[in-house]
Order: C-alpha cells, then sequence, then structure tokens
C-alpha cells in the first residue's frame, strides 16, 4: 500500500516515543482500523486558517484575481507583495513559504 494516499483528518492522536522511532497513534479507533502510523510517513497539511495564523502580522488581504487569488503580505521590509495561486489555500501557503525563506520571518 506504498503508492496509496489516506486523508486522516478529525481525529485525536498521540504522538509516542519508542526506540525505532515517533508513531502517530489514533485515539478510539474500531477493529480494522487505522491504529498507528510512523510519525515519518504522516504529512501535516494546513487549513487556511491556520496558515493565516501562521502568516501572522505579515498578511494583508486576499485578492481575486483572474485565474485564481492572491495572498498579499508585507515582506521583510514592510513592502507589501502577493503570491498567486488557483486556491485560497494554496495562495496562502506559498505566501508563508516566502516569508519562511526570505530570513525576514
Amino acid at each position: 500500500m506504498d503508492d496509496q494516499v489516506f486523508v486522516l483528518s478529525d481525529m485525536t492522536v498521540e504522538v509516542r516515543r519508542f526506540p525505532t522511532g515517533p508513531v502517530i497513534a489514533f485515539n478510539g479507533t474500531t477493529e480494522w482500523a487505522l491504529d498507528s502510523l510512523d510519525q515519518d510517513d504522516a504529512l501535516w497539511l494546513p487549513a487556511e486558517h491556520q496558515l493565516r495564523d501562521l502568516l501572522g502580522g505579515s498578511f494583508r488581504r486576499l485578492e481575486r484575481v483572474l485565474g485564481g487569488f492572491t495572498a498579499v503580505v508585507a515582506d521583510g521590509s514592510g513592502a507589501d507583495v502577493g503570491t498567486t495561486a488557483a486556491e485560497p489555500a494554496d495562495a496562502y501557503a506559498l505566501a508563508l513559504l516566502a516569508r519562511l525563506t526570505d530570513g525576514t520571518a
């Protein structure tokens, strides 16, 4: 099942530490359900509100543009810059990535 992608959401999880590495355990799963997953096999995809929260005070606005959305944020110098993508969450993610990689975040 290595080529399969599963989406897990709205589940209570707990990170458990083992000698072989951290494991994400799913609390309250039923019989034959996924009980746990190696932390290295999991990827967190933040929701729009989480991305906005991570942008913090640098977030200015989200604009609808031809072909998508532009997330406008302040760069390290305080100037407004935008990142454009087809979906709002993707525009937020690109803006956050830019902030994290420009050395001013």
